[in-house]
């Protein structure tokens, strides 16, 4: 970093630091010497973080106070905690804790199960470490091998509204799967969905790619602060036309507060070919998701969270976009996160600590293309509410 762009970035994050940071006092933790990326107060700069029980107490460039537990983070990165708000971390107990040990400290699953079988999905998301809530799927079967709604009658109303109702508490919106199985009925099953969504002043999440109607006409069906997830999709109905270009109606859905997810996964929702496209019109992710599971560190293609970061960083993205993509954006998609994706003094202390190694990565779509990049992040350290998580 150049000395004028570290004295720039210094002073733009003085006006966010504690005064006390810079007097001799104690705290419960400090993360010392690490890389600090912060995009929601414009910080990229090595310094201290200090934590007084559950919060951030204190950003410097040299804390002088005390603390019972230091960790070192010299020559590693410290961000605010991940929050993925596409996955199916509730599918097992153990989902939360993996993904916790790999930094996400908040997630949503997205639509893993229906009226019919979303009680089981709501506790697990209950016992999470980290905030956890859920999308209910239109579909009140959930994900089903055949399509969620290729029967439309599972495309059920009334039955997803008294889902809800039992349990406002965890669902904090709608997902409508636009999968290949829907076929002709897409449009039916999003209109309801939105139906169900509208009632409740929640978001709708709709997954993208094997639809049979146009991305135009779909986007047509939201309404602001609705996600369109899995963006990377290839063609038929992929966000571009066939000359590579943004369509338009997908330019006016972002100019009207549709979010624009990624959602990795496993198969078909991001191809290099397509990305590359999105990529070079500057069409930038809103939100970085993983569509991960308990089981995704054997996936080559996901792997974790932070592997699915390096692919934006080396192939398109700075890092602090790729950050921004990861924490403070992400927090103001669904109210239960507006606290989080930010170090602020006063927000509650989770941290992800990262390792940025240099070297040849292999980076895999869904569709077994490799390419190689140069960088790749690893999880490190996670922090919640200020406590050490073990890793899982």
């Amino acid at each position: 970093m150049k000395r004028r762009q570290f004295i720039q970035n210094m002073a733009g994050a003085a006006l966010f630091f504690s005064p006390k940071s810079f007097m001799a006092q104690s705290f419960d933790l400090i993360v010392r010497g690490g890389r600090v990326i912060d995009p929601s107060l414009n910080l990229d700069t090595v310094a201290d973080v200090a934590i007084s029980g559950s919060r951030i107490a204190s950003i410097a460039s040299s804390i002088t106070g005390s603390a019972p537990e230091e960790i070192d983070a010299s020559d590693r990165i410290v961000i605010p905690g991940l929050l993925d708000i596409h996955a199916h971390y509730a599918q097992d107990d153990q989902g939360p804790h993996i993904c916790l040990s790999d930094g996400v400290t908040g997630w949503v699953d997205a639509g893993s199960a229906g009226a019919d079988n979303v009680d089981e999905i709501v506790a697990v998301a209950r016992a999470a470490p980290q905030p956890a809530k859920i999308l209910l799927n239109i579909g009140r079967q959930g994900v089903i091998p055949e399509g969620d709604t290729a029967n439309l009658s599972l495309a059920n109303v009334e039955v997803a509204k008294a889902a809800i109702a039992r349990n406002l508490d965890y669902v904090v919106g709608v997902k409508a799967r636009m999968t290949e199985g829907v076929t002709a009925n897409d449009l039916t099953v999003i209109r309801r969905a939105q139906e169900v969504a509208s009632y409740f002043n929640m978001p709708l999440m709709i997954h993208m790619g094997q639809s049979a109607s146009s991305m135009a006409d779909l986007a047509a069906e939201l309404k602001p602060g609705d996600v369109v997830t899995h963006m990377y999709a290839p063609p038929p109905n992929a966000i571009i036309d066939d000359d590579g270009k943004i369509l338009p109606e997908i330019l006016e859905a972002r100019r009207r507060g549709i979010w624009f997810d990624v959602a990795n996964g496993r198969v078909d929702h991001l191809r290099w070919d397509t990305f590359d496209a999105i990529m070079a019109e500057g069409f930038w992710p809103d939100t970085i998701s993983t569509d991960g599971f308990s089981t995704s560190r054997s996936a080559p293609g996901v792997r974790n969270y932070p592997n699915i970061m390096s692919k934006f960083f080396n192939f398109g993205m700075p890092l602090n976009s790729v950050v921004a993509a990861s924490t403070w954006n992400p927090s103001r998609v669904f109210p239960f996160l507006r606290d989080k994706g930010t170090l602020n003094v006063g927000a509650p202390a989770d941290i992800a600590i990262l390792e940025l190694r240099e070297g040849n990565f292999n980076f895999i779509d869904n569709y077994e293309n490799v390419r190689s990049g140069t960088q790749r992040l690893f999880p490190f350290e996670t922090l919640l509410a200020g406590k050490r998580v073990p890793r899982a």
